[in-house]
C-alpha cells in the first residue's frame, strides 16, 4: 500500500529542479501503488503567511503522513523550516529518511557536491526516567534547545528503552541516508520508505 510522504526541502532545490525529480518520479510509474507513495508536501503560498501561518501549513501537511523524507541539497541543513518539519515529524512519530539530491543534474545540467545531512543538526535527549524528551538543534557551533514546536523543547513520551535514558542523540543515528543517483532512488524509493 502506498504511504503518504511529507517531503522536506530547501525551496531553492525546487527552483533548481532537483527536488521535483524525486517528488514527481511517480509520474513515470504505472500508478501510485507502483511508486509506493503519495506526495504530501505543501509549499505553495506558505511563504506569504508569516511564521504562525507557515507552522499551520506545515502541521496540516504532516497530517495523515507516516514518513518524512528530507531532500538534501547544499544548504538544506541550515534552513529554519526544514528543522521545524523534521523535529515536528519526529515528535509526531513519523519515520524519517534523508536523500541526497545534489547528484541529480539541475536545471543547468550540472551536479553539485553533497550537502550536510540535516538529521545530523537536530537531535533529542531523554530524561533519566525515559519519560521526557527534549528536542535540540545545532546552530553556530553549539547545541541549543529547540522550542519552536508548541513553545517548549520538552514533551512527554512513552518510556524509552534503558540504553537511551539520560543520553542525547542526533537524529542521523537512527534514520537512513541515501543518494538518489548512487542508490538508484527511482527504483528503490518505495523500499526506502517501506
Amino acid at each position: 500500500m502506498a504511504k503518504r510522504v511529507f517531503f522536506s526541502f530547501h525551496y531553492q532545490d525546487v527552483i533548481d529542479f532537483r527536488a521535483n525529480v524525486v517528488r514527481q518520479h511517480w509520474l513515470t510509474k504505472p500508478d501510485r501503488e507502483a511508486a509506493g507513495f503519495f506526495d504530501s508536501s505543501i509549499w505553495g503560498n506558505a511563504k506569504l503567511s508569516g511564521d504562525v501561518g507557515i507552522k499551520r501549513v506545515i502541521n496540516s501537511g504532516l497530517e495523515g503522513t507516516s514518513v518524512t523524507c528530507v531532500l538534501i541539497g547544499t544548504e538544506t541543513y541550515g534552513r529554519k523550516w526544514v528543522r521545524y518539519e523534521v523535529l515536528k515529524s519526529f515528535k509526531r512519530g513519523n519515520s524519517l529518511l534523508a536523500v541526497h539530491i545534489n547528484t541529480i543534474k539541475g536545471r543547468d545540467q550540472v551536479t553539485k557536491a553533497n550537502g550536510p545531512n540535516p538529521l545530523s543538526y537536530v537531535g533529542v535527549t531523554y530524561s533519566e526516567s525515559g519519560l521526557t524528551a527534549t528536542l535540540w538543534e545545532h546552530s553556530n557551533g553549539n547545541w541549543r534547545q529547540y522550542s519552536e514546536i508548541d513553545g517548549s523543547s520538552s514533551y512527554q513520551v512513552n518510556a524509552v528503552p534503558q540504553q537511551y535514558r539520560g543520553k542525547g542523540f542526533s537524529l542521523s543515528r537512527w534514520y537512513r541516508e541515501y543518494d538518489w543517483v548512487a542508490n538508484d532512488g527511482y527504483s528503490n524509493f518505495g523500499a526506502w520508505i517501506g
